[in-house]
Formats: structure tokens, C-alpha cells, sequence
């Protein structure tokens, strides 16, 4: 009995409060659920060990029509025999932008495609990249990628193997990640020394 009561008071703190402290243990209240209870369940349901993508640089903006982006393109495109009618066909044809949160699925390597926007883990680097598949080599056992918005590919992307897959772009939900991105900027901006 006690401890209900306890925490009904603590529960009725938490909502109908306007302290400060109110404010900050909501707040470390859901990082904690969203990271340790939702991200997990999302993860084994979506079968990935990153759900979800926040896009962090530009690198798969469009920053024009689909027919400017493309003609910017083309002549890389047409080098790998890719042609705009495949193009048109993709998923996330237009692109995503940074700030847009990609929902990641598992996926078998076998399955890949090219135009399949995927996640992958680089070796030795900390962060995974979100870019587009624009060659399948089966008999060698590997994809390649590139960013939408780049020219050229990035050393990283050239072989990628099946135990560096994360899983394939499902869905994009726009502008929720720079939710994320303000809050990351702002602590590295307060951990940077100040000068004059």
C-alpha cells in the first residue's frame, strides 16, 4: 500500500510538475526507455542492430529536381551500366535528407540489389553509413555504394562484405532526427574549448 503511494505521488511529480528537476527526470526517463526498452524491441522486431538512422551529412541529398540531380550524375552512373530508367525505378529516388530518420530492416547480403539504399559498418570506424548499392558482385562476394549526392565513391564503399551489412532503408520519416543532431551539436560546442 505504501509503495503505491509513493509511487503515485512520485507519478503525479513527474506529470504536474513544473520544477526543473521534473523536467529532467522526465527527460532521463524517456532517453532510458527509448534506449534501452524501444530501440531493443524495434531491433529484434525489425531484425537489425540499428533500427533506426539518423541522416547526419548531406552526402544523400538531392539538392535539385530528380532531372537536374540526374544529368549531375549521369555520366558516373553510365560508367557502372546504370541507366536512368533503373534509376527511376529505385527506392528513395529523390534522396534523403539530413535530419530524416530511415527505419533499417535486416536483410540477407544475397538480397541486396542495386538501388537498395543500406547501412553498413566500415572497418575501424565507429559510425555506419546510409548510401545506395550501385554494384552487386555475387561471384566475389561483394556490393559497392555510393552517395547520392557525391561524385565518385568513397574508399570505404568499394567492397563491402556480408558480416559488414547492417540492414536495408524500409522508410523514411522526414525532419525528426535533427532532434537528435541539435542536441549532439550543442554538447560538442559546449565541450569545445572556448577562445578568442
Amino acid at each position: 500500500m505504501q509503495r503505491e503511494s509513493i509511487f503515485r505521488k512520485f507519478w503525479n511529480w513527474l506529470w504536474n510538475s513544473n520544477s526543473i528537476l521534473s523536467w529532467v527526470v522526465s527527460f532521463l526517463l524517456a532517453f532510458l526507455i527509448v534506449r534501452f526498452i524501444f530501440y531493443p524491441v524495434i531491433g529484434l522486431l525489425l531484425g537489425s542492430s540499428i533500427p533506426l538512422v539518423v541522416i547526419e551529412s548531406g552526402s544523400m541529398e538531392h539538392f535539385a529536381s530528380f532531372d537536374k540531380w540526374y544529368e549531375a550524375q549521369q555520366e558516373d552512373y553510365a560508367k557502372i551500366g546504370i541507366t536512368e530508367e533503373q534509376v527511376q525505378k529505385w527506392n528513395f529516388r529523390s534522396g534523403l535528407n539530413k535530419g530524416d530518420i530511415a527505419i533499417i530492416k535486416g536483410r540477407d547480403f544475397s538480397k541486396i540489389k542495386v538501388g537498395d539504399v543500406i547501412v553498413f559498418r566500415p572497418p575501424e570506424q565507429k559510425k555506419a553509413i546510409i548510401h545506395r548499392v550501385v554494384e552487386v558482385n555475387a561471384q566475389q562476394g561483394y556490393i559497392a555504394t555510393k552517395g547520392d549526392a557525391n561524385i565518385g565513391q568513397l574508399s570505404v564503399e568499394r567492397k563491402i562484405r556480408p558480416e559488414q551489412l547492417e540492414g536495408i532503408a524500409v522508410l523514411r520519416i522526414p525532419f525528426i532526427g535533427w532532434i537528435k543532431l541539435a542536441l549532439v551539436q550543442g554538447i560538442q560546442v559546449i565541450k569545445q574549448p572556448q577562445g578568442i
